[in-house]
């Protein structure tokens, strides 16, 4: 039961030179999967620039930054018990390009709408359908999905809890009350819990398997939160050195996009970070004394908010600040290494990064204007949803409907749509509704 076991036999050919993680990362960047990132929203829709990012480059700095992470983890801490166990840079790689594999068209909007659409059969959570992609859905195996390697597979385990001990039972996922000719969701009400769907029980049983059952249970344990839904404490090493990456590429790179765009202004940037950066600055001022004669906070704001080179510049010390702060945490009652040593992020650079992904969220995530496309394509998901599921055998595709006559599984149209690019939705959406001719020659 080791780390490095597949759940389908596997044994590469004898002249092949790869490790495991060579492999993993060469079976996630050329899946169908990672290419479909391409055309899913970050934070803004498709179409509005060809600048900012998109679930792929995303997912690519993600995988870039946890690499950065691991060496310069063995840099800085070279005696320390963790970094033998730090993973190689293949591998950590394929866990940061994987990380985002379930999200559905249209970001977290799209998510609250499939979870609206899967109340009665599970529930939809980004994170447990990354995992249902790579047990299940991918095509590189008989019967097991992408068949990655047990670590690799436990990196990706971000909520290693199920579906039906992670929810809140009396939060049913619903619509608001009010509107009479309408239908809107409840965003509160079907905001889905952290968890992995009761369909993959068995694929998370595999992964912890070479774990007692004492850690295992300990590894699973939830924290009751009033009014909300349960959540998980613990991670894995890989996966923490993969969270901490998506916290400084969410807080940095969409901040960039953000300013780039002309979506958030100089004076409420300023407002916001003032008290906030300190570490920042402290760095600056250390490492660029001829830069720093005047105000240091100044220089920053006036270099994220001026020409290109300068906001780039920036950007790249922000990362960078971020990245050399990074140390090792233990969480002891773990005999296990991989449970019991993590990566973190704390301290004024903790909130300094979390000063910035607020920022994003109040000023971009939740502006009227991303909301409104959010909010509309929410209903383009459930109404698409709604028409393949009352009628599958004459709306859905043949493969598909073929899919869920065999197994009769609930999730095959939840899938079929949580794959779709944004572009694929609204053509979807369109052909289904649109009261425009159409022809079966449209390419979806």
């Amino acid at each position: 039961m080791s780390w490095q076991a597949r759940r389908e036999n596997w044994n590469p050919q004898a002249e092949d030179a790869r490790e495991d993680g060579d492999i993993d990362y060469a079976r996630v960047i050329h899946s169908a999967s990672f290419r479909r990132l391409q055309g899913k929203t970050q934070i803004l829709n498709l179409g509005d620039s060809d600048f900012y990012r998109t679930r792929l480059t995303h997912s690519l700095e993600v995988a870039q930054i946890a690499g950065g992470l691991s060496r310069q983890l063995a840099k800085s801490f070279p005696d320390h018990t963790a970094t033998a166990l730090l993973p190689d840079r293949s591998l950590i790689h394929a866990i940061g390009c994987t990380h985002d594999f379930g999200h559905p068209p249209f970001g977290h909007g799209g998510e609250v709408a499939l979870n609206y659409c899967m109340r009665d059969h599970g529930g939809f959570e980004g994170n447990g359908q990354t995992l249902r992609i790579l047990a299940r859905l991918e095509s590189f195996s008989a019967n097991a999905g992408a068949n990655l390697c047990r670590r690799t597979m436990l990196g990706v385990l971000k909520y290693p809890v199920a579906w039906s001990a992670a929810r809140n039972p009396e939060i049913v996922p619903k619509l608001l009350d009010g509107p009479s000719t309408i239908r809107v969701l409840n965003p509160r009400a079907c905001k889905p819990p952290k968890c992995h769907f009761d369909s993959e029980q068995d694929v998370v049983d595999w992964i912890l398997s070479p774990l007692s059952p004492s850690e295992r249970d300990r590894f699973q344990t939830l924290e009751q939160v009033p009014g909300k839904h349960s959540r998980t404490l613990h991670k894995s090493l890989d996966c923490t050195i993969m969270d901490v990456a998506d916290d400084i590429a969410y807080g940095v790179h969409d901040l960039e996009d953000a300013i780039a765009l002309g979506l958030v202004t100089k004076d409420a940037f300023a407002a916001a970070m003032d008290g906030r950066c300190a570490s920042f600055l402290d760095a600056l001022k250390e490492k660029y004394p001829g830069e720093s004669e005047n105000n240091v906070f100044e220089i920053m704001v006036d270099g994220l908010f001026g020409e290109a080179n300068g906001r780039k510049r920036f950007v790249s010390r922000m990362v960078h600040h971020f990245l050399t702060g990074a140390a090792y945490a233990e969480k002891k009652g773990f005999r296990e290494p991989l449970l019991r040593w993590r990566v973190a992020l704390n301290g004024p650079r903790r909130d300094f990064l979390d000063a910035l992904q607020g920022f994003v969220v109040r000023e971009v995530i939740c502006s009227p204007e991303v909301q409104q496309l959010e909010f509309k394509g929410q209903a383009m998901v459930v109404a698409v949803y709604e028409a393949l599921a009352a009628d599958p055998s004459r709306l859905l595709p043949r493969d598909e409907c073929a899919r869920l006559e065999r197994g009769a599984d609930p999730r095959v149209i939840c899938d079929y749509i949580s794959a779709m690019t944004d572009t694929h939705l609204l053509k979807t959406y369109e052909r289904l509704f649109s009261p425009r001719m159409g022809s079966v020659f449209d390419r979806l």
